[in-house]
């Protein structure tokens, strides 16, 4: 019998499969009903693998109650996608006291709250766990979706129902739909467990309790995952029928009366010196934790005050995780790399002699650009102190000068590209190095792919960053139009190691699901150069719709005139930014790329502004809005961050196409320039009316 499920008869498979699934059938309960598994995960997988690899040769020969029909028709290609509600966003990090006293300053700045005014807040332990949703109806667990990319995460709901800790009915009156949002993670105690019986079965080490909590929520079989004996930590809501309480302490303990648990070293503060104390009571605790946490988060506890704050970008600004400091270790710098990014940044990379950081064997440590080298006076050969920068990004804090051996040699800068040979220059006050090759690079070429296909961009699941290296290598493809015609390249990709008519088919069709973008994914996508994924948003709400924003930029080429200054005016852009966006799109090759990409995919055009901030479209929807002068009721950035609610357009400079100022004490030449272009000029008050209609 051959084990090319391409190659076996459909007798010889149907009879494999039925033995197959009575076999997966027994393991699943011992692992799962005995807690007794007489085989290891590795072989399990096996066996599950190979079902599925028959299954979707001969589907109308399997077993009608066999492993595929419990995980599902599609399990090598991942878990069902699940639109998240209310987008699960990131934090913004403090490192140092300065941070948390600013964060706290900005809240009442935006606020406009008086200095006597109390500011209760909460600071809780942050979890280093998986971010998960939970979704209750009626009081009963619907579905539970990881976080993903924030906008769109996987159902996990048959996995996350193992758990113990998450209640399957709530204990007591709970609003219709409610959305509980917290951390699942792997004890301690658990993660030596697991990591000595791999031990003893021959199988690589986990790294750490997280990514082991993260691997197991994942697993296509359910009883892999109760094996592991996750537990979850809820803190926070995302979609609701109805405010389930008033305050983030009385939400905590309405969470507890659930059946909820909630980590217990938390607590209250009215000012950053009594967040700061909560942050050191609670590191001081942290060793004696059976769980991994890397921080504190604190948090606005108004819950009517977090909603004026809202969000700036993907984090909110009522809330701020304040982080541990980093761990650090020496070891010895032995080589230093030159990597070439996207943009043609030349990045000095540090080649280290292994060494463990907060449980992680780092070997790689970023320089980050020639001055910050001259500055540390690195030198190959050095012995040097390293630090995971936010426990994630392993960099170099300093050298021991007493320990540099005789004859280690300075870095050199490049005056080549290393992968091109292209000049590479810095040009007027710019750190950072680049090459001049432009889209000839083929690191560069290779950088911008990867992005486009990375999560903020097109999001193409099985498409990875090796995958893009060696397609490119090897000509499939060269540009991002070409992504979308490897469905004419399906035989080229059969033919390449380790791809199945499965695996093909599979990015092949989750290629297609990718035909159809929205406006600001695409231009992120585009990976061009200081455009992040918040200024795409911004270009996106603005001008609505590609065409009009390549019509914009063909208008302001010549960097003056009507469409260069509406451009520059947007509200937190400004001209660096509007220079590289003009310089992008005015580029034939750049041009050509997008022209190409647009004939592929449906850029979904944004309809009017306020369908772009998430709103319905009310009176000032896609009208452009300046303030000017110091305004009473609100802060300048809440004016702001209300305008863009309601789907008004914010720019920071007056011109015929202004439909209102917003005149605050002290207006000064803004108003004048709109008085004199006959643009509306509100009072605040004024604004405020028709901003609540």
């Amino acid at each position: 019998m051959t084990d090319d499920p391409e190659r076996i008869g459909e007798e010889a498979a149907a009879s494999e499969m039925a033995r197959l699934a009575e076999e997966i059938a027994a393991h699943d309960r011992r692992y799962h009903g005995e807690d007794a598994p007489v085989i290891s995960d590795a072989d399990y997988d096996a066996l599950l693998r190979r079902y599925l690899e028959l299954e979707a040769r001969f589907p109308h020969r399997a077993p009608p109650d066999g492993p595929g029909a419990r995980v599902g028709s599609r399990p090598a290609q991942g878990f069902e996608k699940v639109i998240h509600a209310r987008p699960m966003l990131s934090l913004r990090n403090a490192f140092d006291e300065e941070d948390v006293a600013e964060f706290v300053r900005g809240v009442r700045r935006f606020l406009n709250l008086e200095p006597e005014t109390p500011l209760a807040m909460t600071a809780e332990a942050k979890i280093d766990g998986l971010s998960i949703a939970l979704r209750y109806e009626g009081g009963r667990l619907a579905q539970a979706a990881t976080r993903g990319d924030g906008r769109e995460g996987e159902n996990v709901t048959r996995n996350i129902e193992t758990v113990e800790s998450v209640p399957k009915l709530l204990s007591g009156p709970a609003p219709e739909v409610l959305e509980v949002r917290g951390e699942i993670y792997m004890a301690h105690g658990e993660f030596r467990r697991l990591n000595e019986e791999r031990e003893r079965e021959g199988l690589p080490l986990y790294a750490n309790p997280r990514n082991s909590a993260a691997g197991s929520v994942r697993q296509i079989d359910p009883a892999v995952t109760a094996g592991r004996r996750l537990r979850f930590f809820a803190y926070g809501w995302g979609e609701v029928s109805e405010r389930p309480a008033e305050t983030h302490a009385a939400w905590l303990e309405r969470l507890r009366d659930w059946g909820f648990e909630v980590e217990p070293n938390g607590g209250r503060a009215e000012d950053a010196a009594g967040l700061i104390d909560a942050h050191r009571a609670i590191g001081e605790r942290r060793a004696s934790l059976d769980y991994d946490i890397d921080g504190v988060v604190y948090k606005v506890d108004n819950i009517a005050w977090q909603e004026r704050l809202g969000f700036a970008g993907r984090a909110p600004r009522w809330a701020v995780a304040h982080k541990f400091p980093a761990e650090r270790a020496e070891t010895v710098l032995e080589d230093i790399l030159v990597q070439v990014g996207r943009t043609g940044a030349l990045t000095p990379v540090a080649v280290l002699r292994p060494v463990t950081v907060g449980g992680v064997v780092v070997s790689r440590a970023t320089l980050h650009n020639e001055d910050e080298i001259e500055r540390k006076d690195i030198h190959v050969g050095d012995t040097v102190v390293i630090q995971r920068a936010g426990d994630v990004i392993p960099q170099v804090l300093e050298v021991r000068p007493d320990k540099r051996p005789e004859g280690a040699e300075p870095f050199r800068p490049p005056e080549t590209c290393p992968v091109c040979g292209s000049e590479a220059r810095r040009d007027g006050g710019d750190v950072v190095r680049r090459c001049t090759g432009g889209l000839v690079c083929r690191a560069q070429a290779v950088e911008r792919l990867k992005h486009f296909v990375s999560r903020g961009g097109f999001d193409i699941e099985g498409l990875g960053r090796k995958h893009i290296e060696t397609f490119h290598a090897d000509g499939l493809i060269a540009a991002p139009a070409d992504i979308f015609r490897l469905r004419e390249r399906r035989a080229e990709l059969l033919d390449r190691e380790g791809w199945a008519e499965q695996s093909v088919d599979n990015l092949l069709e989750a290629i297609e699901e990718r035909r159809r973008i929205s406006f600001d994914r695409f231009l992120y996508a585009l990976g061009i150069r200081h455009i992040g994924e918040g200024n795409a948003r911004l270009l996106a709400r603005h001008y609505g719709s590609l065409d009009a924003l390549r019509d914009a930029v063909a208008s302001a080429a010549s960097r003056e005139g009507e469409a260069w200054e509406a451009l520059i005016g947007i509200d937190g852009m400004g001209a660096g930014r509007a220079e590289d966006l003009v310089a992008f799109l005015s580029d034939p090759r750049s041009a050509e790329i997008v022209e190409a990409l647009a004939r592929e995919v449906a850029v979904e055009g944004v309809a009017d502004a306020a369908s772009a901030a998430g709103a319905g479209a009310g009176a000032l929807a896609g009208r452009t809005v300046v303030f000017t002068g110091t305004l009473a009721a609100l802060s300048r950035r809440e004016a702001k961050a209300r305008a863009e609610t309601i789907g008004m357009r914010v720019v920071g400079s007056v011109s015929a196409k202004t439909d209102f100022v917003v005149a605050g004490e002290a207006a000064g030449s803004k108003k004048r320039r709109a008085e004199e272009l006959g643009v509306k000029v509100l009072t605040e008050d004024e604004w405020l009316e028709l901003a609540e209609r």
